[in-house]
C-alpha cells in the first residue's frame, strides 16, 4: 500500500510539474506577443523552419540522435539566462531506473533536452533569439504547483513578481581604450653555502636579479593605420663577491633601456616608421680587487634614431609577433662623460665625451607563446657606420610556473667589432652572457 501511495504522489507530482510548466509557456508566449501580436506571427512562420533544422542537427550531435520537439519549442525563442547542463543520452537516462517510472524518467529527459538544446540555441545561433526576458515590455507570469500529501490535492497558483524579480540590463557606457599598457616586474635568485670543510672547496654566493618592464602601444583596433610601441626596461643583476677583498659585491647586469617605434602604415604590414633607443646604466661597476671603474651612468650611454620601413605581424591566434624594422638612414650617439673611465674603451677619442656616427640600423624582434605558461622573446639590434659594426642579440625563455613565480633562462650576446681583445682567451669580438634564475614575478595588464 505505502508503495502504491509512494507511486501516486510521485505520478501527480508530475502531472502537477507538467500543468505548471504547460501553463507558464502559455502566459510567457502571450507576454511575448502582447505588444507586437502580428510581427510575432511574421516572425514565428519565418524562423520555425529555421529552428527545426537547428533543433534536429544540435540534437544529433549533443545526443546522437534526433530529438523529439514539443510545440513549445516553435514559439519564438526568449533568452533568459546562461546556465550550465550536463546533457545525458536516453539510454543512460531512461535505463537507470524503475521500469515502472519510466514515464517520469522521460519526461526528465525531454527537460533536460529542451534546457540543454535552448542553451545551444541562444550561444550558437542568436540571430534566431529574437527576444530577451530583461527587455519583454511585461514581465511574464509565473506558476507554481503545491502538492498537499494528505489528499492527493495540487494546487496552482501565480507567484507575486515584481521589479526586483525581472532581469534587468544594467546600462553600460563602452570606452574606447586608445592605449594598451603592460607592467611586468620579477625578481629572481639563487644561493648556495659551501661548508669551510667542503672536499672541492668553494665559496658562499648570492645572486639576485631583478627587471621592471613597462610598455604601451596605440590600440590597433582603433587605429589601423598607425603604428606606436614604447618600451622602458631596467634590469639590475648582483651577486656577493667572496673572492674581491676591496668590493663587497659584483654587478653582473645593469641596463636602463628605452625602445620606441613610431610608423604610418605604407600597404599591408608595412609601415613608414622612425625607430628610436637610449640604453645606459644606472650603478658605477669595478673591476674586481680594485678602485678602477669599468662603467657607470652614461659611461658609456648609446642613443640611436633612425627612419626607414618596419614590418608587423601578428598571427590569428595572437602566439606569434614578429616585428623587423629597417632604417638605412641613422644617427648613433656614443658618451662617456665621467673621467674616470678611459673613453678609448668605447671608440671615443682621448679628451672628448662623445662620439656621433651616421649608417644604418636593423632591429627583428620575436615573441613566441609556446604554451600558456611558456614564452620565448628575441631580439637582435644591429648598427654599423660603414666602418665599424656592433650587434646585441638577446633571448630570453622564460616559464611561468603560477601567477608568482617564474623560472627564466637568459642568453645575450654581443659582437662589436671595436671591442679590444683580451689576452690569454679565446674570446676575439664576440662576447656571451648567460643567466639561469628562478624567483617571483607580478605582471599587469590593462586595455
Amino acid at each position: 500500500m505505502k508503495q502504491f501511495e509512494r507511486l501516486l504522489l510521485l505520478a501527480v507530482f508530475a502531472v502537477a510539474s507538467v500543468a505548471g510548466a504547460s501553463a507558464q509557456a502559455m502566459f510567457i508566449k502571450s507576454a511575448r506577443m502582447s505588444d507586437t501580436r502580428k510581427t510575432q506571427d511574421s516572425v514565428m512562420v519565418s524562423v520555425s523552419d529555421s529552428l527545426l533544422q537547428v533543433y534536429q542537427e544540435d540534437s544529433e550531435e549533443i545526443f546522437n540522435m534526433p530529438v523529439s520537439l514539443p510545440d513549445v519549442f516553435f514559439m519564438p525563442p526568449v533568452y533568459d539566462k546562461y546556465s550550465f547542463y550536463t546533457p545525458l543520452t536516453v539510454a543512460e537516462k531512461v535505463h537507470s531506473g524503475d521500469p515502472a517510472m519510466r514515464w517520469i524518467e522521460d519526461y526528465d529527459v525531454l527537460a533536460r533536452q529542451m534546457q540543454t538544446l535552448n542553451q545551444t540555441l541562444f550561444f550558437n545561433h542568436p540571430e534566431l533569439v529574437h527576444y530577451n526576458m530583461a527587455t519583454l515590455p511585461e514581465a511574464p507570469k509565473q506558476y507554481i504547483t503545491e502538492l498537499d500529501p494528505s489528499d492527493f490535492s495540487i494546487t496552482i497558483r501565480e507567484t507575486v513578481t515584481g521589479p526586483a524579480d525581472v532581469p534587468t540590463i544594467a546600462p553600460v557606457e563602452v570606452k574606447k581604450k586608445h592605449w594598451i599598457r603592460t607592467f611586468s616586474a620579477n625578481l629572481q635568485f639563487s644561493q648556495a653555502y659551501v661548508s669551510p670543510n667542503w672536499y672541492q672547496g668553494g665559496n658562499n654566493n648570492l645572486n639576485a636579479l631583478a627587471n621592471i618592464y613597462y610598455n604601451v602601444k596605440l590600440n590597433e583596433a582603433y587605429h589601423p593605420n598607425l603604428l606606436f610601441d614604447t618600451t622602458a626596461q631596467y634590469k639590475l643583476g648582483m651577486n656577493n663577491a667572496p673572492d674581491d677583498s676591496i668590493n663587497a659585491y659584483n654587478i653582473s647586469e645593469d641596463v636602463l633601456q628605452l625602445n620606441t617605434t613610431f610608423g604610418i602604415r605604407a600597404v599591408k604590414r608595412w609601415y613608414y616608421s622612425f625607430t628610436g633607443q637610449f640604453k645606459t646604466q644606472l650603478l658605477n661597476s669595478y673591476t674586481s680587487n680594485t678602485r678602477d671603474l669599468k662603467s657607470a651612468f652614461l659611461s658609456p650611454g648609446e642613443l640611436t634614431a633612425g627612419v626607414g620601413m618596419t614590418y608587423a605581424y601578428e598571427n590569428a591566434p595572437k602566439t606569434i609577433k614578429f616585428d623587423a624594422s629597417i632604417a638605412p638612414v641613422s644617427y648613433h650617439l656614443m658618451t662617456c662623460i665621467n673621467h674616470r673611465i678611459d673613453p678609448g674603451l668605447y671608440g671615443i677619442d682621448e679628451g672628448r665625451t662623445s662620439v656621433s656616427k651616421f649608417g644604418s640600423t636593423v632591429e627583428l624582434k620575436l615573441g613566441w607563446r609556446l604554451s600558456y605558461n611558456i614564452m620565448f622573446t628575441s631580439r637582435l639590434f644591429a648598427f654599423t657606420d660603414y666602418d665599424s659594426f656592433y650587434a646585441d642579440w638577446e633571448n630570453t625563455l622564460a616559464f611561468e610556473i603560477n601567477k608568482f613565480l617564474t623560472t627564466q633562462i637568459y642568453a645575450h650576446l654581443r659582437y662589436d667589432t671595436q671591442t679590444p681583445r683580451v689576452e690569454d682567451t679565446n674570446w676575439k669580438k664576440l662576447q656571451v652572457k648567460e643567466i639561469f634564475s628562478i624567483g617571483f614575478a607580478y605582471k599587469f595588464s590593462s586595455i
